[in-house]
């Protein structure tokens, strides 16, 4: 498995509208994408810090998995997203290695990537996301 560096951090909002303020006037970073994934049911705001990126998470529907999340535990960390070179072959590698998935295949993301996530009972509750980049 070859991961390059964080890809981002996906935190849960009740939203955005509310949330993008804090981290553009507070900690001076600027959303530079605001995108709607409508399968995921859930809307992202994006901001950069060095290589990593920050993903603001809002339901657009309380029964999406970002409402759910927030239903159960409120707003904040809602995963850590790596990224991979080859994701199929990461998410193999991971199966083998005991890891419980979530996604057996990638699957279309915010910014055009690939991703996949792996369940949290397997990586210490932590929800883990892998994301290639194919268009670079």
């Amino acid at each position: 498995m070859k991961l390059s560096h964080i890809e981002h951090i996906g935190i849960a909002v009740n939203s955005l509208e509310e949330s993008i303020p804090y981290y553009e006037k507070v900690l001076g970073l600027k959303c530079y994408a605001i995108e709607e994934v409508k399968d995921q049911k859930v809307k992202t705001a994006f901001f950069k810090i060095g290589t990593t990126k920050i993903e603001l998470l809002e339901s657009t529907d309380p029964e999406g998995p970002i409402g759910k999340f927030i239903e159960k535990r409120g707003q904040g960390m809602h995963h850590m997203a790596f990224a991979v070179d080859g994701i199929e072959n990461a998410l193999q590698e991971a199966e083998e290695k005991g890891i419980r998935l979530i996604d057996k295949n990638p699957r279309k993301g915010a910014e055009g990537l690939d991703i996949a996530f792996l369940h949290p009972k397997s990586t210490f509750g932590v929800l883990t996301e892998f994301c290639e980049d194919r268009n670079k």
